[in-house]
């Protein structure tokens, strides 16, 4: 397979030759091997493994994002990644930093949701007032 890795901003990883994928999603983790139907998977924040003949089993800790596998060509859409050799450290750094960073914006998304209520609330007691 063919395995790419796209953030916002620039191609982190372009690997080919690979021989299996595992990622994790709502359901748990989710496996690809060479000859898998196409398929499309919302990734939760976690373990990216990829293993080809070169490398062995790398290690990627990934943000949430999107995966599509396209007859040989996996393609994987995250908002950050991170590769390191020590699945330990890895998975501390997916919950030290991806988890508390969506904790944060959904703290910063309930502070608009309540300004938009007032400010809504306000709009509308003028309208009829």
């Amino acid at each position: 397979m063919n395995l790419k890795i796209l953030l916002p901003f620039k191609v982190f990883a372009e690997k080919s030759g690979v021989s299996r994928i595992v990622s994790e999603t709502h359901a748990g983790s989710f496996g690809l091997l060479p000859l898998r139907r196409d398929c499309v998977a919302a990734l939760t924040p976690g373990i990216l493994i990829y293993e080809t003949a070169a490398e062995g089993e790398v290690f990627v800790a990934v943000d949430g994002g999107v995966l599509v596998k396209t007859g040989p060509d996996v393609l994987v859409s995250v908002r950050r990644a991170m590769r390191g050799a020590d699945l330990g450290q890895l998975r501390q750094a997916v919950e030290d930093e991806f988890l508390a960073l969506d904790a944060q914006e959904q703290n910063v998304r309930s502070v608009l949701t309540k300004l938009e209520t007032g400010f809504l609330r306000r709009f509308a007691t003028l309208q009829h007032g």
